[in-house]
């Protein structure tokens, strides 16, 4: 009989040990779970904006290039071709890369007579923004333009794209920091190149 009322003890203290264990990998999984989900969202929202950055770089940099090889001449007119053009190489490009192109439209003078803006506003996170500005002043103080005595402006197309990324990483953060806000700004693009006319 002892052996048997030994037995019993010996599993209950078993039982008691396994259920101790339980619940202490139940509470480790709560404290660390948001963490680990923090991480994951975090890396994966950071490195799909990066990547959205790159394409957006080298969307602007094709853009600028295209629009500094255009005539100057049209600029006067209200919606110049030369800027259409490109306008219209970002929206396609837009396409190309199978990013949103967010219903992009007309493009509108800002105010300088060389700065022109198209909006979008299709985008779940926001509105898509590409500013064209074909006589932005760039300073130059590399030979043949100019001597290092007397450095040269030199009228170039500047091309922005300010994308509308929708981070998760704001709504995962608030596990961790109910009061905490995360990045809610755009994605840029951005590139100049100097007019060749």
């Amino acid at each position: 009989m002892a052996t048997g009322s030994q037995n019993r003890t010996f599993w209950i203290r078993i039982r008691r040990l396994v259920c101790g264990q339980c619940a202490n990998q139940l509470v480790e999984l709560a404290v660390v779970l948001p963490i680990l989900l923090v991480l994951v969202v975090g890396i994966f929202d950071f490195g799909q904006a990066f990547t959205l950055k790159q394409q957006l770089n080298n969307i602007a940099r094709e853009a600028a290039r295209l629009g500094s090889s255009q005539p100057t001449a049209d600029l006067s007119q209200a919606a110049p071709p030369s800027v259409k053009a490109i306008r219209d190489l970002v929206d396609s490009d837009l396409q190309t890369a199978r990013i949103n192109d967010c219903g992009l439209g007309n493009i509108a003078r800002t105010g300088a007579w060389e700065e022109w803006r198209a909006t979008g506003s299709g985008c779940p996170a926001g509105t898509l923004t590409v500013t064209i500005n074909r006589g932005m002043p760039v300073l130059s103080t590399s030979a043949p333009l100019a001597t290092s005595a007397s450095p040269v402006n030199v009228m170039s197309t500047h091309v922005n794209i300010q994308y509308p990324f929708q981070w998760h990483f704001t709504q995962v953060i608030r596990l961790i920091a109910p009061g905490a806000t995360g990045p809610t700004n755009p994605v840029p693009g951005d590139a100049v190149v100097p007019n060749m006319d």
